[in-house]
């Protein structure tokens, strides 16, 4: 087999087949290529794959099933997920295992899905032996399979919510869009993911810019912590061949504002109530000293991908430039340099067109003044 060309099939279905994400593919040497500034992938992201693809219409994703071409051929997060044989990514694993600290299975809306997902946790777990996540699909599931999941050796679960807010989520996957998720399904399945697995072993997805206020968004993130969960933060980046192929990318500045803040949620340093917003909802302040929000700022942690941890890393899960070319970081796949802070601070105070020149700080909300935070 070559390096640079996957196992292929005429109809690659799981368990025996899976995709995987290019960096995955491109880290077991199943692929040829370089990292951006050498960056690491430390989890190898799988995604189950079947012939008949997702059942799932959410308009953002590139595997919705209105989109056309062959399941195996679709963009997902913007990069391509090539396909292999299930024997060879185990062997693949194993032998690159020392570079990896963590596996995530991530379903897909199938009606074999969960089944198959038992299997291929059961399998790398006695045969690979590394921390093993899953990306689950409430939607095929029920409250028993929780436990089963991890009674096959699941150490971690997540929910991609996604949608901030409960009018957003069925407009953009349940029936604005013909799909089958429902908001309260997804939100019930993080609850109990969180008393299943335990303190901060559940994770939820969340999606900046596709709609939502910055305060929904921050209130969000708190409700997720609350639950002794963590929010896993995406910066919206549109897919080709998707429903929002043609929106545009969330605004620069209100990702920035939105990891600080899901930072310092999810650390426990701060919450939603301590902080405030303008009359558009957008954050004004932390709720911190300006010399401890700036010192948050120039570690440069806030920044980098928000993911399941490992290896003593706060997320191995790290996507390299999973939303957002190389030009354009959104989320830091590895530690930021003197010039990345540089840019961050630069960004975080970019005025919004919305403004209209004026400081975001003429148009608060009474009564949500500012208290020693930092005003972006």
């Amino acid at each position: 087999m070559k390096p640079d060309k996957p196992i292929s099939c005429k109809a690659p279905r799981s368990p025996d087949y899976l995709q995987m994400s290019l960096a995955a593919a491109m880290t077991l040497g199943l692929k040829e290529g370089l990292f951006y500034r050498n960056a690491r992938l430390y989890c190898l992201n799988l995604l189950l794959t079947y012939p008949e693809g997702c059942r799932a219409n959410c308009a953002y994703c590139g595997l919705q099933k209105s989109r056309e071409g062959d399941f195996g051929h679709k963009s997902f997060i913007r990069v391509a997920w090539p396909t292999y044989d299930l024997e060879t990514i185990i062997q693949k694993t194993k032998e690159h295992k020392t570079r990896l600290f963590r596996i995530c299975i991530s379903m897909i809306t199938h009606p074999r899905a969960l089944r198959d997902t038992l299997y291929l946790t059961q399998r790398f777990q006695e045969e690979v032996g590394l921390p093993i996540s899953i990306l689950m699909n409430p939607t095929s599931m029920v409250t028993s399979d929780l436990q089963e999941l991890k009674k096959k050796g699941a150490q971690m679960a997540a929910v991609a919510l996604d949608l901030a807010t409960e009018d957003l989520f069925d407009r953009r996957r349940g029936r604005g869009v013909g799909g089958p998720h429902r908001f309260d399904r997804y939100w019930s399945m993080l609850e109990l993911t969180a008393e299943t697995f335990g303190k901060d072993k559940a994770g939820c997805h969340l999606i900046v810019g596709l709609g939502e206020r910055e305060e929904a968004m921050v209130q969000r993130i708190q409700r997720v912590r609350d639950l002794g969960a963590r929010t896993h933060l995406f910066s919206f980046f549109p897919e080709k061949g998707s429903r929002l192929a043609r929106e545009k990318p969330c605004p620069v500045n209100q990702y920035r504002r939105i990891q600080l803040a899901r930072y310092l949620i999810d650390g426990d340093y701060r919450r939603a109530e301590n902080m405030s917003f303008d009359d558009q909802g957008r954050i004004l302040s932390y709720g911190l000293m300006k010399s401890e929000v700036e010192q948050w700022i120039e570690s440069g942690k806030p920044f980098r991908t928000s993911g399941c941890p490992g290896g003593g890393l706060e997320a191995a899960c790290n996507r390299p430039f999973g939303d957002g070319p190389p030009r354009d970081i959104r989320s830091f796949p590895f530690a930021l340099e003197e010039e990345d802070i540089a840019l961050v601070k630069q960004q975080l105070t970019l005025d919004d067109r919305d403004f209209q020149g004026r400081s975001p700080a003429a148009r608060v909300r009474p009564g949500s003044e500012p208290q020693g935070g930092f005003k972006p």
